[in-house]
Parts: C-alpha cells; sequence; structure tokens
C-alpha cells in the first residue's frame, strides 16, 4: 500500500536511508523533519505495517538547498526533483521502487509538472538505477561532481507525456 509519509515513519526511513547510504547522502532525523516539510511528494510503501520503501521528491520553489536540486533550478522552470527512493534491502526485486515511480509519475501528470527530474551516481557506478530509470525515460542533460569531489553523478531528466 502506498501512502503519505507520517512522522511516524521517520525512524524506519533514518534506518532504510542508511542502508542505503553509499548511494545518498547522510539524513539525520532534525534534516528528514526539514525535508518532510519542504517536500511535495513524501510517500511510503507499507506492508502489513512496516515500511519497505520511500519516495522524497520537490518541486521548483521550495526552500530547499540540495546541490543538486538547485542545478536543476539553474535550467528548469518546472519540475519534480526525486531527492531519494530507497527500498529496504529486504525487499528489493519486488517492484516497491516502480510501484512509487509509477505512482510519483501520475502525481507529476495530475499537478501538470512537464518533467521528473534526478541524478544517478555515475563515480563510482549505479548501474541498476541506470537500468531502472531508463525504463521510466530518464537521459542525462548533465553531469555534477558530488561527495566532495569523490563521486560524480549523471543529471537525469524525464519529460511526461499526458
Amino acid at each position: 500500500m502506498i501512502r503519505d509519509a507520517t512522522p511516524a515513519d521517520f525512524e524506519t526511513i533514518l534506518a532504510l536511508n542508511l542502508e542505503s547510504e553509499h548511494f545518498l547522502s547522510p539524513m539525520s532525523r532534525e534534516v528528514l523533519e526539514i525535508l518532510h516539510g519542504e517536500a511535495t511528494y513524501h510517500r511510503v510503501v507499507s506492508n502489513d505495517g512496516k515500511v519497505e520503501a520511500f519516495l522524497l521528491a520537490f518541486r521548483e520553489g521550495t526552500r530547499y538547498d540540495g546541490q543538486h536540486y538547485l542545478w536543476f533550478v539553474e535550467r528548469y522552470p518546472s519540475f519534480l526533483y526525486v531527492d531519494r527512493v530507497v527500498v529496504d534491502g529486504t525487499a528489493q526485486g519486488k517492484g516497491l521502487g516502480s510501484l512509487l515511480y509509477d505512482d510519483l509519475f501520475a502525481y507529476a501528470r495530475r499537478i501538470g509538472v512537464p518533467r521528473v527530474t534526478c541524478e544517478i551516481d555515475v563515480e563510482p557506478p549505479n548501474e541498476a538505477s541506470h537500468r531502472f530509470h531508463a525504463r521510466y525515460g530518464f537521459r542525462e542533460v548533465g553531469r555534477q561532481p558530488a561527495g566532495a569531489g569523490t563521486k560524480m553523478v549523471s543529471m537525469q531528466v524525464a519529460v511526461l507525456r499526458s
């Protein structure tokens, strides 16, 4: 079941984020509370009351100041930026990421957003993420250093069709 994230989910969301921190930036409870308050879309997949995945996304015009988000702000007047999507390691391969992305794209169409944006690690590579995002029509529109210069990310855009 997909539903809006609530503060009651935060401990599980933080644990999931920590599990995937080799691909994501760290997140404290304080940061999560701020991001949750600014997010346009913050939803979870819950199975028998257990949160197994989450997705956090922002529209242009929020106070969010992540460097990759700001890269898109400089280039696109209207977008929905995927800050992070995480699936519990024990639930991977069950289609939960696709469930969230299908819901996110439907939401973007409902609110009239013409594109969804994200970044994907290229150094070190995240091939699974590249394959996943390609299925949704994401294409590289630039690259940007990350992680204090220890990483390189591919800036990606998927243009929505009605």
